[in-house]
């Protein structure tokens, strides 16, 4: 499970990371450059979290961190060495971009759905527990409301 976590983190690190090194404009950069950072703080403690449930060991974490680090300056070299052949607004690379994007979210829907959230709302815990049950769908519905602010304004 964990390492399907750590391929979709790493698919969707380096496609934002082609996007924000594509990007030319200073009003493409500042939003993607903070959502960047929203997103890779995230998923960096969803994985870090994983990786401490899951006892890996020392060198296996240390590997997975260091491909975690990585991705998205990949991303953003591999973005920059395209940027000559780009045109950022040409229909193919509009096409391109959101078929990126669409595959991006669809990534963290399903790594935070079934990697992430199930395991927790599964719980015998939380299953018998009301209050608990109805305070965890808040806060889901809660920080969903905030990504979907911050993608707005991204």
């Amino acid at each position: 499970m964990i390492q399907v976590l750590e391929l979709g983190i790493v698919v969707h690190s380096v496609i934002i990371g082609i996007s924000l090194g594509a990007s030319e404009s200073p009003k493409t950069i500042r939003p993607l450059v903070a959502a960047l950072t929203f997103h890779q703080f995230f998923e960096g403690m969803g994985l870090g979290g994983c990786i401490v449930q899951a006892k890996f060991k020392f060198r296996a974490a240390a590997i997975m961190a260091l491909f975690f680090s990585l991705t998205t300056p990949v991303g953003i070299a591999i973005g920059i060495g395209i940027s000559n052949v780009y045109d950022e607004n040409s229909s193919t690379a509009l096409i391109v971009e959101g078929i990126f994007n669409a595959a991006s979210a669809g990534i963290l829907i399903y790594m935070a759905l079934v990697d992430l959230l199930a395991a927790d709302f599964m719980n015998p815990r939380m299953q018998t527990n009301g209050r608990l049950q109805v305070g965890a769908n808040i806060s889901l519905l809660v920080g969903a409301g905030c990504m979907s602010l911050l993608a707005k304004w991204a």
